[in-house]
This record gives structure tokens, C-alpha cells and sequence, in this order.
């Protein structure tokens, strides 16, 4: 296949004994994700989590197409799989079989099983769109759909007194968009407040990709990952991903306020659906 305008790698999957023996570097080549958010590039990971695919597409003065790729083994990206793109950077468009989806600063639009020709475009070159794309494999169509910030089921909790007043924004949920198996939404955390997911959990039935962004330049987000008697730590610049198993932990602390897009796949799609751990678990 020829990719003008795609860059992709794969990654296996990793065990928690094998996780566990890992340094630096090894734990950020498997598992840390860098280079998303190319100018005139779609950056494609393929991860052997529940075959999950993180992405970015990141158009400048040209559409940018989503090109298949071999991984899939299918003619078209979407013959056999659901999109979500969402916006986290300047106006932009998605278009999908010749339907155009306008979206700003965090909108989301999914895109069911089947779509042929997807594509993705700026607004305006000096302001471009940059989208984060997740991708699973489908066994059913479901309608495409555009959801703006503004339409997403918002919860706000924790507080100012244990560093984590946030605002948790739900895109997919069991009483809104239908999807296969994607389950997407998205934290913003209060000026003052730097800690996501704490206390934790795992869910051994679903991986998880986490994306950070909005973090202010010269800050970073320390994020947790491993069994919860065995954590380990990615260090996180701005607009970066990372991936957790089913057996990992996930959750984060921050030099600053930021925002992170929290994304699953597995078995079911039932967001409350976790293992919570302890602190007196956690070493």
C-alpha cells in the first residue's frame, strides 16, 4: 500500500511480570505514544489491546484522507471497525462518504462500521484542527454521529481540598450514542487540582488510551501505570498518549491543571464498571 499521508506502527502486548521488569525506556517504547499531531500527517498506533488504534490527523492547507492500512487486512480503514475523531485543536471537518461534520475545540463525531471514505480538514492553516482518532474492530453498523461539547453528559466531582476538582464529560454512554465497543469522554481538571483517578482501578475486560492535553508548556503529568502492588511511572509532556492494559492501573498527577480523553475497548461498555483499588493496595 502506498501512504502519502500516513505514518503507522504496531504494538504487542506486554504481560505485568514482563511490565514489571522493564526501565525508562522500555516502558515508554511500549506503551508511551508521542508524535500524534503531525502537520499534513495522519500517525497511526496499532495496539494488540483489543486491537485498538490510537491516532492523530493533524491537516494543515490540505484534507488529509484516512488511507487503510495492512494491519487491518481490510480494503477500507472502516470495513470492519468504528472511528471516533475528536477535536482538540482549531475549527475542522471530518467528512465521512461525502457527509461533512464541522467541529470546534472538543466536539467528537463517531463514525459506524462500513464508512468508506473518511477524510479530514482545517478551517483555517494558521489554526489547524488536530484530531485524536480511536479506532476498534465492530461486528455491527451503528449511525454515525456528530456530539458537541456542549451535548456530552457532564458530571462534576471531587474537590478543591484533595486536588481534584474536575469535570468529567461523557461521549459515549449507555444512553446516548451507541457504539460497538468504544467507550470515549473526557476530564478537565480545575486550576488548583492536578490528581485523575485517584483512588484507581483496573477492569480486566477492557484496555484503556489515555490522551493529555491542554497542559501548559514546561509542565508535565506523571502518570501510573502497572499492577497495584507493582506501579511504575510514564513521564507525560503535552498532547501525548499512553496505553493500559486490562491488569493496569491509570491515573496521573500533574506539575498543573491539564485535560486528558479517556478511551476503552473489550468486553462491554459499561463505564461504571471497574475494580476499584485501595490505597493500602497500592505500592
Amino acid at each position: 500500500m502506498d501512504h502519502k499521508h500516513t505514518e503507522f506502527s504496531s504494538r504487542f502486548a506486554i504481560d505485568p511480570v514482563a511490565a514489571s521488569a522493564m526501565g525508562t525506556d522500555e516502558l515508554r517504547h511500549h506503551f508511551h505514544i508521542e508524535r500524534l499531531f503531525q502537520p499534513g500527517l495522519v500517525s497511526l498506533t496499532y495496539t494488540h489491546y483489543d486491537r485498538m488504534i490510537v491516532g492523530g490527523a493533524m491537516p494543515v492547507d490540505k484534507v488529509l484522507p484516512l488511507e487503510a492500512i495492512k494491519s487491518t487486512g481490510t480494503r477500507a480503514f472502516l470495513d470492519r471497525r468504528e472511528l471516533i475523531a475528536v477535536n482538540i485543536g482549531g475549527a475542522g471537518t471530518v467528512t465521512a462518504d461525502g457527509l461533512p461534520y464541522e467541529m470546534a475545540a472538543r466536539d467528537m463525531v463517531y463514525l459506524g462500521m462500513a464508512t468508506q471514505a473518511v477524510s479530514f480538514a482545517s478551517a483555517d492553516p494558521d489554526k489547524p484542527a488536530k484530531f485524536y482518532l480511536l479506532s476498534a474492530p465492530a461486528h455491527q453498523t451503528y449511525p454515525s454521529q456528530l456530539i458537541r461539547i456542549g451535548d456530552a453528559k457532564r458530571l462534576d466531582l471531587g474537590s478543591q481540598a484533595t486536588s481534584n476538582e474536575r469535570s468529567i464529560f461523557q461521549f459515549i454512554h449507555s444512553d446516548g450514542v451507541k457504539t460497538c465497543q468504544l467507550v470515549v469522554g473526557m476530564t478537565q481538571l480545575a486550576p488548583g487540582s492536578v490528581w485523575n483517578t485517584m483512588p484507581c482501578h483496573v477492569h480486566d475486560r477492557r484496555m484503556e488510551a489515555y490522551l493529555y492535553f491542554d497542559l501548559a508548556e514546561g509542565q508535565r503529568v506523571f502518570h501510573f501505570m502497572g499492577e497495584p502492588d507493582e506501579t511504575r511511572h510514564i513521564v507525560m509532556r503535552n498532547e501525548e498518549a499512553v496505553l493500559s492494559p486490562g491488569w493496569s492501573i491509570h491515573s496521573g498527577a500533574g506539575t498543573s491543571n491539564y485535560a486528558f480523553i479517556w478511551a476503552m475497548a473489550g468486553d462491554n461498555v459499561d463505564y461504571t464498571d471497574v475494580d476499584q483499588v485501595t490505597m493500602d493496595q497500592l505500592r
